[in-house]
């Protein structure tokens, strides 16, 4: 008798579970009951110009400095950066990228050439500090590779460094375990970015990158194993088991779609039409009413200590799906996407060119330059999606 109850009192627990993972968004009025405001614009050259100063900020942090005189590929900054500081430069029709990216991509470009050589960006001979060190060198080959496709794609060239960091990247890719087919991830318990969860986050980056590349680079014969692989984890890994749900642990469920999403918009073949459909309609289902989506409604994140476990819709959120679902093949003007992008318009601040957001980890203090790293990541993935828009037409 008392094991009956027991077997029931856990289903009875997932059926909950299921309901709170998949009915919040639905509780929500339709996001279709909000006008279009198609009267908003934006300072893509004020985004820039908070971005530049952020990445000279994040280059002269002695706590981001690496050897060989480089700096640390940070996820809530300097990626985010590399990404979309040359769309932006495009949109203003920059004649040459400035310094600081060109620094961050030197900085690149050097550690990729020396990979047997430079240390990790974290880790020690400690045991503790070996794990580190693993997850740090799987991190860092997916970034580097990612930001130099991202570059090649712009030139329409594949260049040997490229190629050189695909090598270091493919190297690191687990090949046995629960994980096979994704990187080795920094886990400092900071979500989204580097926690227990960012395999995926990682994985799905590793799959732009490789989609990104020019010349066909995807189709290689000599990379078809290591592609079949991370195909078969990113399908195979998309939600969390019943096991992490059962005990509350955090599962980015939507975020991962997310990051799905953006995958299979670059990296052919990877989901089929019907499934990238059932991804757009979840993220459009999960859209608040004023258009904007909120990271505390892309998954379940455990409350950290004086932090709210609601929110406010942020640009992190919203810029990342509106990106992700353009990327897709969603039209600007689809009405999902243009309410997103509206409320990316209202949303930068006039005074410093930004959008502000918050960390889901800590209470930070925003006038600090480390109370501004989801600023920075908010910034530029509002700006990669406007820009992917074409609506620059506000430069000022």
């Amino acid at each position: 008798m008392r094991g009956r109850t027991l077997v029931f009192l856990a289903i009875l627990a997932l059926f909950a579970s299921a309901l709170w993972l998949t009915g919040s968004a639905h509780r929500r009025p339709a996001a279709a009951a909000v006008p279009i405001d198609g009267s908003a614009s934006w300072d893509p050259r004020a985004a820039a110009a908070y971005l530049d100063q952020r990445l000279k900020w994040w280059q002269s942090w002695p706590r981001a400095t690496r050897d060989h005189n480089t700096v640390c590929v940070s996820c809530h900054t300097a990626l985010p950066y590399a990404l979309a500081r040359p769309e932006l430069g495009a949109a203003l029709h920059e004649a040459v990228a400035p310094p600081a990216e060109e620094r961050l991509t030197a900085d690149v470009v050097t550690r990729v050439r020396a990979w047997s050589e430079v240390k990790p960006f974290y880790g020690d001979t400690t045991p503790g500090g070996r794990t580190k060190a693993t997850q740090s060198r799987g991190t860092e080959a997916v970034l580097n590779a990612l930001i130099l496709a991202s570059r090649d794609r712009r030139a329409h060239v594949a260049s040997p460094e490229t190629r050189q960091a695909f090598a270091n990247m493919f190297a690191l890719q687990e090949t046995s375990g629960d994980e096979t087919g994704a990187w080795p991830w920094l886990n400092f318990g900071l979500r989204p970015w580097e926690s227990g969860t960012a395999v995926y986050f990682g994985a799905a980056l590793a799959a732009v990158a490789v989609g990104l590349e020019p010349q066909h680079y995807a189709a290689s014969p000599e990379i078809q194993p290591n592609v079949q692989r991370l195909r078969t984890y990113l399908r195979g890994h998309l939600d969390r088991s019943v096991w992490n749900r059962l005990l509350r642990r955090d599962d980015p469920r939507l975020f991962n779609r997310a990051m799905l999403l953006w995958a299979s918009a670059e990296l052919a073949g990877l989901i089929s039409s019907d499934e990238q459909r059932a991804l757009v309609a979840s993220l459009w289902d999960a859209q608040d009413p004023d258009g904007s989506w909120r990271l505390t409604s892309l998954g379940y994140w455990r409350p950290a200590h004086g932090v709210s476990a609601e929110s406010d819709g942020d640009a992190v959120a919203t810029g990342l799906v509106a990106f992700a679902l353009q990327q897709a093949g969603s039209d600007p003007s689809e009405p999902h996407v243009a309410r997103a992008l509206a409320w990316l318009a209202r949303h930068q601040d006039p005074a410093t060119g930004m959008w502000a957001a918050s960390s889901l980890n800590k209470a930070r203090d925003p006038a600090t330059g480390v109370g501004k790293f989801m600023s920075d990541a908010a910034t530029a993935y509002a700006a990669l999606a406007l820009t992917a828009a074409g609506r620059g037409s506000s430069v000022r």
